[in-house]
C-alpha cells in the first residue's frame, strides 16, 4: 500500500465523521420574534447564512404566507442569485440584498395584510435547501384600558385588552405617583396604595409607539 492511498483511506472516514466541517449550510433570521411592524413603515428582515468552504450559495428565496388559515397561500416575494447582488421583488416596494453571508428583505409601505410567516430559503450549488422562518405581525395600538381595585389589599390594577409593547404609568390627581400616595410595580400594571384613606382620582396611562389610552378610578373619602 503506497503512502498516498494510505492517507486517503485514513482521511475519508474522518470527513464522514465531520459532516458540518466542510458542508453544512444553514440560515437563521437575525430579527427578534415576533417582529412587529407599523403600517406605512418600512419592514426590514435580516438573515445570516453559514456555509462551509466547499459550499456555494446559488439562490436565495424569500416567501410569505398567512400565519393562520386552513390552506394558507404562499407568496414568493423575491428570488435572487446567491452572489453579492441587489434584486427587485415580485411586486413594487419589495427589495432583497444578498451579500456574502447575509441577506436582507425590505418591504416599503408595510400593509396590515403583509403580516404572516416569512421564510428565507437558501439553495447551495448541489440543489440542497435550508430554510428559516420569522413571524411578522402588525404593531397594534393600545385599546380598552380599565382600572380595578382590591379594597382589602389597597391595590389598583390596570388592564389593557391588546396592544404591542404597552408601557404603564400612574397619576393621582393628574400628578405622578409619589411615595406618600403609593408604589408602582415593576411592570407598571399595579399600584399599591399607601395613603389612607384612599381617595381622589387614580389614572392609569397606557402608551406605545402608536398612541396612548387611559382609564380613571375615583375613590371617595368616606
Amino acid at each position: 500500500m503506497d503512502l498516498q492511498y494510505f492517507l486517503c483511506w485514513r482521511v475519508a472516514p474522518l470527513l464522514l465523521l465531520m459532516p458540518c466541517g466542510l458542508q453544512c449550510m444553514s440560515v437563521h433570521v437575525l430579527n427578534e420574534e415576533p417582529v412587529h411592524a407599523i403600517p406605512g413603515s418600512t419592514l426590514i428582515l435580516r438573515a445570516r447564512i453559514e456555509y462551509g468552504p466547499l459550499e456555494e450559495v446559488s439562490m436565495v428565496t424569500w416567501e410569505r404566507e398567512p400565519e393562520t388559515g386552513i390552506t394558507p397561500e404562499k407568496e414568493t416575494l423575491a428570488t435572487c442569485p446567491g452572489k453579492n447582488v441587489k434584486c427587485a421583488g415580485t411586486r413594487p416596494g419589495v427589495h432583497v440584498n444578498v451579500e456574502q453571508q447575509e441577506t436582507t428583505l425590505q418591504i416599503s409601505e408595510y400593509r396590515r395584510e403583509d403580516g404572516g410567516v416569512f421564510a428565507v430559503t437558501v439553495t447551495d450549488h448541489t440543489g440542497a435547501k435550508t430554510t428559516a422562518y420569522c413571524i411578522v405581525r402588525e404593531y397594534e395600538e393600545v385599546h380598552h384600558v380599565s382600572v380595578s381595585i382590591n379594597i382589602s389589599h389597597s391595590v389598583l390594577v390596570c388592564g389593557e385588552a391588546w396592544g404591542t409593547e404597552p408601557h404603564f404609568s400612574w397619576l393621582h390627581e393628574r400628578v405622578a405617583i409619589t411615595k406618600t400616595v403609593g408604589k408602582v410595580s415593576k411592570d407598571g400594571t399595579t399600584l399599591f396604595v399607601t395613603m389612607a384613606p384612599i381617595c381622589g382620582h387614580f389614572t392609569c396611562m397606557v402608551s406605545n409607539k402608536r398612541g396612548h389610552s387611559s382609564a380613571t378610578y375615583t375613590a371617595g373619602s368616606s
